[in-house]
């Protein structure tokens, strides 16, 4: 299954957060989302809300940016 991407880079948190959550809930179960940001606040703001609501994530630094790659949790 295809990632959707939300480029984030250059926002302030919590934009990155709210429009991760907008997208994530208009995703099935199971989908993918690959979220791209340069705020420091975002390796802590992303995670949490990924662990609050159940869903998984994984992030990884390039360069100036983090890669958030999130799995919505099952409904």
């Amino acid at each position: 299954m295809p990632s959707e991407i939300i480029d984030a880079r250059g926002l302030k948190c919590p934009l990155p957060v709210l429009k991760m959550e907008k997208r994530l809930v208009a995703m099935a179960p199971g989908a993918v989302l690959t979220v791209l940001a340069t705020d420091p606040m975002a390796r802590i703001d992303i995670p949490l809300y990924c662990r609050q609501h159940f869903h998984a994530c994984a992030v990884v630094s390039e360069n100036d940016s983090m890669r958030f790659t999130i799995t919505k949790a099952d409904a």
